[in-house]
């Protein structure tokens, strides 16, 4: 009984099949003629014929006529398509009955190929042209129509965020550039920039956690760092400013006003033998219009009795 089961089974799934694969099959036809988009017969386009439930298309290709024909089709719907390289695709519906008008068409040239970076140039710099003439919400919408069209060009986001920071909106100018610092956690520019926009927002302990996460080696820039060396020393965290000017002047060994700065963070620490020497090395190396140096004289004349 079970082999007899088992060969019932295998010839009704035979059967099924065979069904299954008979369905787009019959007794219609259709045809039709191609010509390309300068009138003249499109010769081997290729006519893809899929009924529709059916995964198996019928396919033939223009003669050098641009005429095709399709035989023994079943009755019902199917989805056609017309493919030729250079040419954009054509694609449409029918409803093939046993009595079927001929199919005529015109291909349409394709159009070439778009750089994506051609149009991201042009944007950019109308985008720019407007942002000068004032125009900083049409700019905006450039750049946002760009980034929504190519992804990739989120770097895009820190144009935005100038924007938003030209407005003194510095929640969305700090929301976009966001986007790129999460997208390139080592661009030391963009995160710097970032940094900046929390400090001009106000909010000093988010500004430093962006600084204290930069290594420092890549810095090209120190004024930035400088600057929240000067927020530290001023809100009495001596400690914090002087490391990071220690790093500052490591990397920047010929900047001599660190030295200067890195002595008021020594004043304020009460550390008063490294704030001295500090003070000398500035004022022996600084230059003669140092805008630091009227002060670090007088710190100096103050500091002169240390040992």
């Amino acid at each position: 009984m079970t082999r007899a089961r088992n060969a019932a089974l295998i010839l009704l799934c035979v059967l099924l099949a065979a069904s299954a694969s008979a369905q787009s099959k019959g007794n219609a036809s259709i045809n039709g003629k191609i010509l390309d988009d300068q009138g003249k017969p499109a010769a081997a386009v290729l006519v893809r014929a899929l009924k529709v439930g059916e995964s198996t298309p019928r396919e033939q290709k223009t003669n050098d006529k641009g005429e095709w024909k399709l035989e023994g089709l079943a009755t019902g719907s199917w989805n056609f398509e017309f493919l030729k390289e250079g040419f954009d695709p054509q694609r449409m519906s029918l409803e093939i009955t046993n009595r079927n008008p001929p199919i005529d068409m015109k291909l349409t040239k394709a159009a070439p190929p778009v750089d994506p970076n051609v149009e991201l140039q042009e944007g950019m710099k109308k985008a720019v042209e407007l942002q000068k003439a004032g125009k900083v919400p049409e700019a905006r919408k450039i750049i946002e129509d760009l980034i929504a069209k190519y992804p990739p060009a989120y770097r895009l986001n820190a144009f935005v965020a100038s924007t938003y920071e030209g407005e003194k909106n510095f929640d969305k100018a700090i929301e976009h550039m966001k986007i790129v610092v999460e997208k390139e956690p080592a661009d030391i520019d963009m995160k710097t920039y970032l940094a900046d926009l929390y400090s001009m927002k106000g909010d000093k302990v988010e500004a430093q956690k962006v600084l204290d996460s930069i290594d420092m080696t890549q810095v090209k820039d120190p004024t930035l760092f400088i600057n929240s060396a000067i927020t530290s020393i001023n809100a009495g965290r001596a400690d914090e400013a002087i490391a990071t000017l220690d790093k500052l002047y490591k990397q920047f060994p010929t900047q001599t006003n660190i030295l200067y700065y890195r002595a008021r963070a020594y004043i304020v620490a009460k550390k008063m033998v490294e704030a001295k020497a500090d003070l000398e090395k500035f004022v022996s190396s600084a230059a003669p219009d140092a805008r630091e140096l009227p002060d670090a004289k007088k710190l100096l004349e103050q500091l002169k009795d240390v040992k």
